[in-house]
């Protein structure tokens, strides 16, 4: 039985170096001007760093290999700096929309590089310490699982609840979706192409039992203004 179990857990690390993730870097961040007049919002630097780095270095050493990223606003700026991504141990693709295509868009436009299997999303604007070697196997009745974090102060009545590993509407207790999930291309099956938000797909998916989801304790920024980017640099460096 030991071997056995030995044996799974072994599987599921394999699983991380076939497993895609994909990096949303397209959006303008008009509440950053005047730091995104001239750079792209995942480029902006925290502590020495961009934002977008942290998440390449976390996702390489839980074993991701293949990384895509789209693109829009000042997308050669992200290219030159990223390149093929073998200065970070991992193999870049690029989705460029030439327009935003919004979150749910972006996802979609993306499916072809992202191929058949699921895949992880992270936001390119957000901070988190979370280890994405814990991220779960997706059980086979589920199109998507969301990590939820406690509510900061500019989003206090969160976005979601959980209920027994199941993301729910409502609920005495309410999340704030980090902006972390895995995702199955079923999960955008019969969307329409273009721009398009998250947020009703998951309510929907939701309502029907299709997304799983797990709170993650630890460190989250969402880094949508220059006042949480000062506060994420103070909370870095101190």
């Amino acid at each position: 039985m030991r071997h056995v179990r030995g044996t799974k857990a072994a599987k599921r690390a394999v699983r991380r170096d076939i497993m895609k993730a994909m990096i949303l870097a397209a959006g303008r961040g008009e509440r950053l001007r005047p730091l995104t007049d001239e750079t792209p919002k995942p480029l902006i630097k925290v502590a020495g760093k961009s934002l977008i780095e942290y998440h390449l270095e976390n996702l390489a050493h839980a074993g991701f290999k293949d990384i895509v990223i789209n693109t829009a606003w000042l997308a050669e700026k992200i290219h030159d700096q990223l390149a093929d991504g073998s200065s970070y141990d991992v193999s870049i693709s690029y989705s460029d929309e030439g327009t935003a295509l919004e979150t749910a868009g972006g996802i979609i436009n993306a499916l072809p590089l992202l191929g058949d299997d699921r895949f992880v999303v992270v936001n390119g604007d957000i901070w988190c310490d979370y280890d994405f070697s814990r991220l779960p196997e997706l059980e086979p009745d589920k199109q998507a699982h969301l990590l939820l974090v406690d509510n900061p102060d500019h989003n206090p009545a969160g976005d979601f609840a959980l209920d027994n590993g199941l993301i729910r509407n409502t609920g005495n207790t309410m999340y704030t979706f980090s902006g972390i999930g895995i995702y199955t291309p079923a999960f955008f099956a019969e969307q329409p192409k273009g721009a398009l938000p998250l947020a009703p797909i998951i309510r929907n998916k939701s309502d029907k039992d299709m997304v799983s989801g797990e709170h993650h304790p630890g460190r989250w920024t969402d880094v949508g203004t220059i006042e949480r980017l000062d506060e994420l640099e103070v909370s870095i460096t101190s």
